[in-house]
């Protein structure tokens, strides 16, 4: 049976490439790995094969091609986890999804003024009130998945799921954009950073060489 293989953009920028290749990390999938340089001459062209709107990820299994962060890590819950990929118990497994789809719906604002940068770190960065109300908003979820769901392990639920894959990337922002954290939240974020396959995400993101100019910002 051959492998699939994970469609990636750059490691230092691309959000939602890391929530599938993370996800598959934790549970020791063999997977190839494809990575297309985004916003360059070539991408359109690396790209066009998966009808995904030119856009990353993409996971093709066979002749199947499945695109978008959310439907990738559904499609390996099932065809591979048995489901695993949600908690088992039916009341956690559907606030792991509600969690994940907002995650995935949602923060515009913390998206556009904390872009993913796994090569730097900033202090005193001033957010808008929109901003930062959603990391807040962020950090209460993440509290209550622990303290009603997660108590048993160092994951919002407990076991990884999808929504822990959901939210690395805010991990990410939130350590590198100096964003207070405290108790619960402090070490949820340890526990992703901490995590074999996002040590493994950083340190290629601190190889590449590529800059994309609308993810950097300026302090």
């Amino acid at each position: 049976m051959s492998k699939p293989t994970l469609v990636i953009g750059n490691k230092n920028y691309s959000s939602w490439s890391l929530r599938p290749w993370l996800f598959l990390r934790h549970h020791n999938m063999e997977f190839i790995e494809k990575r297309v340089s985004l916003f360059v001459d070539t991408t359109e062209q690396a790209l066009a094969e998966y009808d995904s709107d030119y856009k990353v990820p993409v996971l093709k299994d066979g002749d199947l091609v499945v695109w978008d962060s959310l439907s990738i890590l559904e499609y390996i819950s099932e065809a591979y986890l048995d489901g695993g990929g949600w908690p088992v118990e039916r009341e956690a497994r559907s606030v792991a999804r509600s969690v994940s789809v907002e995650m995935h719906s949602s923060y515009f604002n913390l998206r556009n003024e904390l872009p993913m940068n796994c090569r730097k770190s900033f202090k005193n960065i001033a957010l808008s009130r929109q901003a930062q109300r959603e990391t807040e908003r962020v950090k209460a979820l993440w509290r209550r998945c622990r303290r009603e769901y997660g108590r048993e392990g160092e994951w919002l639920f407990g076991d990884f799921t999808i929504a822990d894959a959901m939210f690395a990337p805010v991990a990410i922002r939130f350590s590198g954009y100096g964003i207070p954290l405290q108790g619960v939240e402090a070490k949820y974020v340890q526990s992703v950073l901490g995590h074999a396959g996002m040590i493994e995400w950083i340190e290629a993101a601190g190889e590449e060489t590529e800059i994309i100019e609308a993810d950097e910002i300026q302090t």
